[in-house]
């Protein structure tokens, strides 16, 4: 036991030295080790194939396939009839929905702040030799992130918004991924109390088994995250040693990134239940648009468990899997009206998905067109 701790010890000192080295080379100031963990200066990662080729990848297309299948079964399976509900989407409130809508996108200021306070805490930052984007760019590839998810299953949104932190601040790949592990984490943990207490608040002790098996699932996720960081932090050096030298290098740097922002936890998950009372206020204002009472805690619920559905890497972003699990509790538990119930499902996904994939094309289209000008203007000089 005593060798082994010697032998962390050297690994730090070196780690520190070469740490040490890093920063004067690049004239940043000098931090305290115990606040800050440092990562090295990109080294030319692998990164995630481009957008518009994962959309186009036949597992993509099936996905939506998927989808359309949900969807049509849930539809039939609840007995909606669309024209009804078409007249319930009429009627809505524009005011509430617009209302829904700026508190959705007012959610990724929140996000893109908190990141960037992630993303200072393991050293990315101007400090530090980095060119970081404003907080307007860090809002821009979180919604170019949450678009890819929208567009492509299997939550490759977060790997993409790594991949475009890389390309405009060379930031290592697997620093930028270990941070959103960690932030994912975070929200994962909150999301299910959160979801445990609003489910306590409307259905007493006796929770309907749709509900049941999403908190299950809720967790199940947060166990197996527990146990995975249990094991990257107990074995991380006897791990490190087997991996080749360059893997070696990555992992260490996804590993100091996800310990490293969650040394100070506190702040994170404090940030982590303003964002969850956000969807749940912006299911609120959808259901208001159409005139429905329904109480804060019950939309809260709602808003939970449908974010909780989207972790199922069936679909993009939870496509079908959403709309099938929350329109079950809705109508199938609370008794409301089918169609009045999918209107307001309907509703909450155009301001949550579908105004995503609109508004993130836009952006992604003049990001692209951006790059290639600057391409364009490399070449020629």
């Amino acid at each position: 036991m005593h060798e082994l701790h010697q032998d962390v010890d050297a690994n730090r000192r070196v780690s520190d030295r070469a740490l040490e080295g890093d920063q004067i080379e690049r004239g940043a100031p000098a931090r305290s080790a115990a606040n800050t963990e440092i990562v090295a200066p990109d080294d030319g990662e692998g990164a995630p194939q481009p957008l518009g080729r994962r959309f186009l990848r036949p597992e993509t297309l099936v996905s939506f396939a998927i989808a359309g299948a949900i969807l049509f079964f849930v539809v039939r399976g609840l007995r909606i009839d669309p024209a009804a509900v078409w007249d319930n989407v009429r009627r809505a409130d524009p005011w509430f929905l617009l209302a829904a809508l700026a508190v959705w996108y007012g959610i990724f200021v929140v996000r893109a702040l908190r990141w960037r306070g992630m993303l200072s805490r393991v050293g990315v930052d101007a400090a530090y030799g980095y060119a970081m984007p404003t907080l307007g760019g860090i809002y821009e590839i979180l919604v170019l992130s949450w678009f890819a998810n929208c567009v492509v299953p299997a939550k490759l949104g977060d790997a993409y918004r790594c991949y475009l932190l890389k390309r405009e601040s060379r930031v290592p790949f697997s620093t930028g991924l270990g941070t959103v592990v960690a932030e994912r984490l975070t929200d994962l943990l909150v999301l299910c109390v959160a979801m445990a207490a609003a489910g306590a608040l409307v259905f007493g002790r006796r929770l309907p088994d749709e509900a049941t098996r999403a908190f299950e699932l809720g967790v199940v996720l947060v166990l197996v995250a527990a146990v995975g960081l249990a094991v990257m932090w107990l074995s991380r050096h006897a791990l490190q040693r087997r991996l080749p030298r360059r893997v070696q290098e990555q992992y260490g740097r996804l590993h100091g990134a996800i310990f490293g922002s969650l040394r100070r936890p506190a702040p994170v998950l404090a940030v982590g239940a303003v964002i969850w009372l956000g969807e749940g206020l912006r299911f609120w204002l959808v259901s208001r648009s159409l005139g429905d009472t329904l109480p804060f805690s019950v939309a809260l619920f709602i808003a939970l468990m449908g974010a909780l559905l989207t972790t199922i890497p069936v679909t993009p972003a939870g496509l079908g899997v959403v709309e099938a699990g929350t329109g079950a509790v809705m109508v199938g538990v609370l008794g409301l009206d089918p169609d009045l119930s999918f209107a307001i499902i309907f509703l909450d996904r155009v301001v949550s998905y579908w105004s995503l994939i609109a508004i993130g094309l836009v952006v992604y289209l003049r990001r692209f067109g951006r790059e290639a000008r600057l391409g364009t203007a490399r070449a020629a000089a």
